[in-house]
C-alpha cells in the first residue's frame, strides 16, 4: 500500500497560517504597524480603501530592507527579532514570530518598495498567493511602503464572510487605536477612502488619549502612577461620576503591548465597588511595566493574551493603586444627604381604579411620546404609552418559569421560613385571564411589582419591565413607520463623538432621525443637536445618543438587528424607573397595553416581565 502522508505544499501551508494569523483588514494593519515601529519608525502613514478590503496601505520612515531582506521577509518563520527560544523572554518588539508577511502574502496581492539610509535605490517586490511576481531595484524613500490589495482574492469563502465597509473601517480603527495609545512619540496619520480620520502629532501620554478620544474623556481621567519592584503602573482611571453602562473606553498595555486581561479589569472594578452603580463601567488607559522575563506573550497569534507570573500579586497592587489614585483627587467626595422631610417610598400601595384616595404621582393616561398635541403632566418620570390600546382577554396566556422566584421572593418571604419544601412554586395557568379593569383591586410592592389577584392565585409584575415592553413595540413600529414626532431645542447642544462613534452614527442617522433626534454635522465628529424625541424628559439627550450609538455597535450591521437595538435602548430610557409610585389610572393602562402585547412574558432582552403564584403556594405556608 502506498504511503498516504505528505508535506503541503508551502502555498497551502501560508493559507492554513494565514488563518491564525489574518482574519479580516484589521489584522493586516496591526502587524504591518508593528513591523514599522519595530523598524524604528518615527511617522506611520495608514491609507485603506473600502475600509481595507480593497486596499491597505502603510508607509513608514524606518530602517528600511536590503533586497535580500526584503524577499526573505516573505518567508515563514523569517524575521529579525529573535535568534533562539530564550529571547522570548527578553523581548522588546512587538513582533517576533515571523508568521505575519507570509501569512498576508499568501492571502493577498502585495507590493512592497523599501530602502535603507546607505543605499542610493531601493528595493520593489510584487507577491500574490505566496509567489513572488516581479523584483526590481526602484527610487523610494528611507523605510518600508507595504500595499496589500484584494485581501482573500484567492479564498472566496473567507473574502464573501467580510461585513460591511463601515464594519470593517471600525475594526481598523479599533486595532490602530490601541497601537497609537502605546507610542504618543511617534506620529500617525489615518485615511480612508482619500479621506482624514485620524491625524496624531508627536506628543505625550495624557494629550494622545485626548486627541484620540476627544477633551470630554480627558477632563474625566484621574492619573495612576505606583512604581514597585515588581510593577510599575502608569496610566488614567476615569472619574466615579464619568461611569456609565455602554460606550467605555477601556485599555491594558503591558511593555507597550495591548491586552486582553479578564482578571486585571476585575481589579480596576473591585476598586469602584460600591462607588459607581451595579453593571455601570468606566474608562481607563492602564500602562503595566514587568520584567519581560515573568511573561509570556506567546500564547496567541494575536498577541493579545498575555501569561503573568505573579498575577495575584499584581491584581492586589493595581486595585490599591486605582483607590489609591482616587481618593488622593478627591474623586470620592464625603456627601451628607438631607434626608429631612423627603418621601419615602412606601412598602405597600394599595389601589383600585374607582378610588377617590389622592395619589403622589398626577395622573398621565393622556401621555404620548409621539403626539405633541396631548397634554402631558408628570412627576419623577412619566408613564407614556398610547392609551388608545385594548385588554383582550382571549389572547393572554400566562407561562411563567420557574426560575422567575427570585422577583417576588422578598414580598413573600413568610413562606421562607417553614423551609426549603415549602418555598414558593409558579405554576402554568394558560386558561387564566386577569381582568385589568376598573374593578380590579391591587397593591404596588416597594414601588417595583405591581400585585393583582387572578382566580387561582396573584400575578406579580414588574412595573418598569412591563414599561419597557411596551415602549419597545411603540418605538420599533415608529422606525418602521418612520412617523416619530421631534421635540426642538431651545438652545442647540454640541455633540462630540469618537472617530469610531462617528462611522456608526452616520449609518443609524436616519434611524435616529426617525424616533426624534435632529443632528447637524459640524465637521470633526461635532454635531449640532437642535431636536430630540418628544417624551424623553428629564434624560440627558447627549448620553442617551452615546448609549444608543454604543448598542448599534454591539449589534452588528443587520438592519432589522439595529432596529431592535435602537427601540431597546429608548424604551430602557424612557421608562418609568423603579421606586416611582403610580396612580390608579397609570396601573390600569401600563396593565392593559402589556398583556395586549403579542409577547409580553418577556422583555426584549429576555428578561421576564411577570410571575404567576398560586393559591397553593399560601396554603403550603400556613399549614
Amino acid at each position: 500500500m502506498d504511503d498516504i502522508i505528505h508535506l503541503l505544499p508551502d502555498s497551502v501551508a501560508n493559507q492554513i497560517a494565514a488563518g491564525e494569523v489574518v482574519q479580516r483588514p484589521a489584522s493586516i494593519v496591526k502587524e504591518l504597524v508593528e513591523n514599522s515601529l519595530d523598524a524604528g519608525a518615527s511617522k506611520v502613514q495608514v491609507l485603506v480603501t473600502d475600509g481595507g478590503r480593497t486596499c491597505v496601505q502603510v508607509v513608514d520612515d524606518g530602517k528600511g530592507m536590503s533586497e535580500t531582506d526584503a524577499r526573505l521577509a516573505f518567508e515563514r518563520h523569517a524575521t529579525s527579532k529573535i535568534l533562539q527560544a530564550a529571547d522570548l523572554f527578553t523581548l522588546t518588539t512587538m513582533g517576533f514570530r515571523g508568521e505575519a508577511l507570509a501569512s498576508i502574502a499568501a492571502v493577498a496581492q502585495v507590493e512592497l518598495k523599501t530602502r535603507r539610509p546607505d543605499d542610493e535605490l531601493g528595493t520593489h517586490i510584487v507577491i500574490a498567493g505566496s509567489k513572488v511576481e516581479q523584483q526590481e531595484p526602484i527610487a523610494c524613500p528611507v523605510g518600508s511602503n507595504f500595499a496589500v490589495k484584494n485581501l482573500f482574492y484567492n479564498v472566496p469563502a473567507r473574502r464573501k464572510f467580510l461585513k460591511s465597509n463601515q464594519t470593517e473601517l471600525t475594526n481598523v480603527i479599533t486595532d490602530f487605536e490601541r497601537i497609537v495609545l502605546t507610542h504618543p512619540e511617534v506620529s500617525f496619520t489615518l485615511f480612508n477612502n482619500g479621506a482624514e480620520v485620524y491625524n496624531l502629532p508627536e506628543t505625550n501620554t495624557r494629550q494622545r488619549i485626548a486627541d484620540v478620544f476627544g477633551k470630554k474623556l480627558n477632563s474625566e481621567l484621574v492619573p495612576l502612577d505606583v512604581e514597585t519592584t515588581l510593577v510599575t503602573i502608569s496610566g488614567f482611571v476615569g472619574q466615579p461620576e464619568s461611569s456609565k453602562k455602554r460606550g467605555h473606553n477601556q485599555f491594558f498595555f503591558v511593555n507597550g503591548r495591548y491586552m486582553r486581561h479578564p482578571y486585571f479589569h476585575s481589579a480596576v472594578m473591585h476598586a469602584y465597588e460600591n462607588i459607581i452603580p451595579v453593571g455601570d463601567h468606566v474608562s481607563y488607559f492602564i500602562y503595566l511595566k514587568v520584567d519581560p522575563a515573568t511573561i509570556d506573550v506567546n500564547v496567541h497569534p494575536t498577541k493579545t493574551e498575555i501569561k503573568f507570573d505573579n498575577e495575584q500579586a499584581i491584581w492586589q497592587l493595581l486595585s490599591a493603586a486605582v483607590r489609591e489614585a482616587l481618593g488622593r483627587y478627591c474623586s470620592i467626595p464625603t456627601i451628607d444627604f438631607d434626608t429631612n422631610d423627603k418621601p419615602d417610598i412606601p412598602t405597600l400601595m394599595y389601589g383600585q381604579a374607582k378610588s377617590a384616595a389622592p395619589r403622589p404621582v398626577p395622573i398621565t393616561t393622556d401621555y404620548n411620546p409621539f403626539n405633541l398635541d396631548k397634554p402631558t403632566q408628570h412627576s419623577q418620570r412619566p408613564m407614556s404609552g398610547s392609551n388608545t390600546s385594548h385588554f383582550d382577554q382571549e389572547t393572554l396566556t400566562h407561562n411563567a418559569p420557574a426560575d422567575a422566584l427570585s422577583m417576588y421572593d422578598e414580598a413573600l418571604s413568610m413562606s421562607q421560613h417553614h423551609g426549603a419544601d415549602t418555598q414558593p412554586q409558579l405554576f402554568d395557568t394558560p386558561t387564566e385571564r386577569p381582568v385589568v379593569d376598573s374593578s380590579v383591586p391591587y397593591f404596588q410592592y416597594k414601588g417595583r411589582y405591581l400585585v393583582l389577584p387572578t382566580a387561582s392565585g396573584l400575578i406579580v409584575v414588574d412595573q418598569h419591565r412591563a414599561h419597557v415592553c411596551v415602549l419597545f413595540e411603540q418605538y420599533l413600529q415608529t422606525l418602521f413607520q418612520q412617523q416619530g414626532v421631534s421635540q426642538g431645542l431651545l438652545f442647540p447642544e454640541v455633540v462630540q463623538f469618537t472617530k469610531q462613534e462617528t462611522i456608526i452614527l452616520e449609518d443609524i442617522m436616519s434611524d435616529l432621525e426617525c424616533i426624534g433626534f435632529e443632528l447637524t454635522s459640524l465637521g470633526g465628529g461635532s454635531y449640532s443637536l437642535t431636536g430630540i424625541p418628544s417624551g424623553i424628559d428629564g434624560i440627558d439627550p447627549q448620553r442617551l445618543l452615546h448609549d444608543l450609538i454604543a448598542r448599534a455597535s454591539e449589534s452588528g450591521c443587520a438592519k432589522d438587528l439595529v432596529h431592535r437595538t435602537i427601540a431597546l435602548g429608548m424604551a430602557k430610557a424612557v421608562a418609568i424607573v423603579y421606586g416611582q409610585v403610580l396612580t390608579d389610572d397609570e396601573v390600569r393602562l401600563l396593565l392593559q397595553q402589556l398583556f395586549s402585547l403579542p409577547s409580553s412574558k418577556y422583555t426584549p432582552d429576555g428578561k421576564l416581565v411577570y410571575a404567576v403564584v398560586d393559591d397553593s403556594v399560601f396554603e403550603k405556608s400556613f399549614k
